[in-house]
């Protein structure tokens, strides 16, 4: 048994130290994208507002995970950081703002287009601060989003799109979270 694993060990080794055929590798395509668009809150639960629209912006790094040689629609996965701000409907309201960063995956639906459509979801940690109440809260924002990239001669590309996402956040001694559901209109680019 021994010896059976020396030389089980001896060929791995072998076999990554000395390979036999020659070893390509390709630097995997990346995106930076920069977005904004207005915000709007429609539907709140087990907390007080009055804080209905907004505005918020996110710059986004993506690495692409498929469709290298046109084939194939390209998918992409990304590390978001964006941020959010909900200013008061009248001047009793305080102004909410929302930092979030996470994980999104994009799919588009076509390939060597003008206008590709895409889908997206997303996963985020989003820190929650209400002006004049100290400290803030973290939640977990789940995002969901269609868009279209409309591709140009240079290596920009614009884009727009509609997203949803639901946030909760917990609450001291309560069963129930604190959940918000958010609409957005984005406009970006990507380059």
């Amino acid at each position: 048994m021994r010896n059976t694993c020396l030389i089980f060990t001896f060929i791995l080794i072998s076999s990554v130290l000395f390979p036999t055929q020659s070893q390509t590798f390709k630097k995997v395509p990346k995106q930076y994208s920069l977005e904004i668009g207005p915000r709007n809150l429609f539907s709140h639960r087990n907390i007080t507002l009055n804080n209905t629209n907004g505005f918020g912006a996110l710059f986004d790094y993506a690495w692409q995970l498929s469709g290298f040689d046109g084939t194939k629609n390209a998918s992409f996965i990304s590390v978001p950081m964006g941020y959010t701000i909900l200013p008061g409907n009248d001047a009793a309201t305080e102004r909410i703002s929302m930092l979030n960063y996470g994980w999104t995956v994009r799919h588009e639906l076509a390939r060597n287009k003008k206008m590709i459509p895409y889908v997206g979801y997303g996963l985020f940690l989003n820190d929650l601060k209400i002006k004049g109440t100290e400290g803030s809260v973290f939640g977990h924002q789940t995002e969901f989003d269609f868009g279209l990239n409309f591709n140009t001669s240079t290596r920009l590309i614009y884009f727009v799109k509609l997203q949803y996402s639901y946030t909760s956040y917990p609450r001291f001694n309560e069963p129930e979270r604190i959940k918000l559901h958010y609409a957005d209109i984005r406009l970006g680019v990507r380059f």
